[in-house]
C-alpha cells in the first residue's frame, strides 16, 4: 500500500537555502565511501537541489562537516535515510544537535554567527527513516545526555521532525516526489527515486542485484549507484559491482551513471569499476568524488572519470 508523506516547502526556508537552490535538478556528492571515511572522503551523503527543494540523501560519517560548507542542516527541506547502517546514518546525531544549537541561550555575549533564533521562528527539518527508526533514534540520543544544556538532548524531538516510511511510500518534498523502492540488503533498505518537473535522480542506497533496480532507475537523468564490489556478491549481505550497475543502467535507459560507495580510492580499483560498467552501458559513466555536482544536463564540475582513467593508465 502506498502512502503520501508530504513536506511542503514554506517561507521558513532560510536565506542561505534560497540562495543555494539550483535552477534545475542536481545532486552534489558530499561523501562516497563505503564504511568509514578514508582518504579525506566522507561516507555516503548526497545533496539534491531543485528550484523548490533541498534534500539530503543519507548522512554517513563526515557528512555533517561537508554540509556545513554548503549552508548547514538548517537549509534543508528534508533528510531521507536509505537504511540504518552506520555509513549511511551516523551523522544524524551531529546534524540534529547542530539544528537545536540554534536554540541555545547561554549567559554572556554570543558571536554574531551563534546568535539564537526565536522559538517561534525555529523550523524542524523533516527526517524520513525506515519503519522502526524513531525508537532507535530516541535510544541513540539518550546515550549522550547533557543535563546542564537539555536542548542538546532534543536532536530528534525538536531539531528533526522524525517520520517513518516503508517500501512504496511517496514522500512529497517541495516540488519533488521521492518514491521509496524496497531493495535487498542486510538491513532493510530503500532506494530513492527523486522526481521533479526538472528531471529524475535515482539512488540505490545499498543493495544486491535485483530486477527492482530497473524500476528504480528507469529513464532517470542521473543514476547514483553503489559500486562496492569488483565482482558479483554471492553472499547474503547485498552489494553491487560495476558490471551490474552497467547492466541496470542499460536496461533502465538512464542518461548518466554515477558510481559511488567505494571501499577503496585506488585509481586502478575505481578504473576497473568504471571499465566493467562501460562493458554493459554505453552512456556517460562517472566516478563519484566529493564536491562534484551533477545536473540533469551533465556535471557542472569537472567529472572525476577523466582523472581516474588517467591515473589508472599510469
Amino acid at each position: 500500500m502506498t502512502s503520501d508523506l508530504r513536506t511542503p516547502v514554506t517561507g521558513t526556508t532560510s536565506d542561505a537555502a534560497a540562495a543555494s537552490q539550483a535552477e534545475n535538478l542536481s545532486v552534489t556528492i558530499l561523501g562516497c565511501r563505503s564504511g568509514m571515511p578514508a582518504g579525506g572522503q566522507a561516507s555516503s551523503g548526497y545533496l539534491v537541489e531543485t528550484p523548490g527543494a533541498r534534500l539530503l540523501l543519507d548522512a554517513g560519517p563526515g557528512i555533517s562537516l561537508a554540509l556545513s560548507e554548503r549552508g548547514g542542516p538548517e537549509t534543508l527541506d528534508a533528510v531521507v535515510i536509505s537504511h540504518f547502517h552506520v555509513d549511511h546514518c551516523y551523522d544524524l546525531l551531529p546534524l540534529g544537535k547542530s539544528l537545536v544549537r540554534r536554540l541555545l541561550r547561554i549567559s554572556g555575549p554570543m558571536p554574531d554567527d551563534a546568535q539564537p533564533v526565536d522559538e517561534a521562528d525555529f523550523r524542524s527539518v523533516p527526517l524520513y527513516v525506515p519503519r522502526g527508526g524513531r525508537a532507535l533514534l530516541t535510544r541513540w540520543a539518550g546515550l549522550f545526555p547533557i543535563p546542564t544544556l537539555p536542548v542538546f538532548d532534543k536532536a530528534f524531538e525538536v531539531g528533526f521532525d522524525v517520520r517513518e516510511y516503508g517500501p512504496g511510500d511517496i514522500l512529497e518534498i517541495g516540488d519533488c516526489e521521492v518514491t521509496m523502492h524496497g531493495l535487498p540488503h542486510a538491513a532493510p533498505n530503500c532506494g530513492a527515486r527523486v522526481s521533479s518537473p526538472h528531471g529524475v535522480i535515482a539512488y540505490t542506497g545499498d543493495t544486491g542485484m535485483s530486477e527492482r533496480l530497473v524500476d528504480l532507475a528507469r529513464d532517470a537523468d542521473v543514476f547514483l549507484a553503489e559500486a562496492t564490489l569488483l565482482h558479483h556478491d554471492d553472499g547474503d549481505h547485498g552489494h553491487l559491482c560495476g558490471r551490474e550497475d552497467g547492466e541496470i543502467a542499460a536496461a533502465a535507459g538512464v542518461g548518466r551513471l554515477v558510481l559511488t560507495h567505494f571501499i577503496s580510492g585506488s585509481p586502478r580499483w575505481l578504473g576497473s569499476l568504471r571499465d566493467d560498467a562501460a562493458s554493459e552501458f554505453s552512456g556517460p559513466i562517472d566516478i563519484a568524488r566529493p564536491g562534484d555536482r551533477y545536473a540533469v544536463d551533465g556535471p557542472t564540475e569537472a567529472p572525476a572519470v577523466e582523472a581516474v582513467a588517467e591515473a589508472a593508465a599510469t
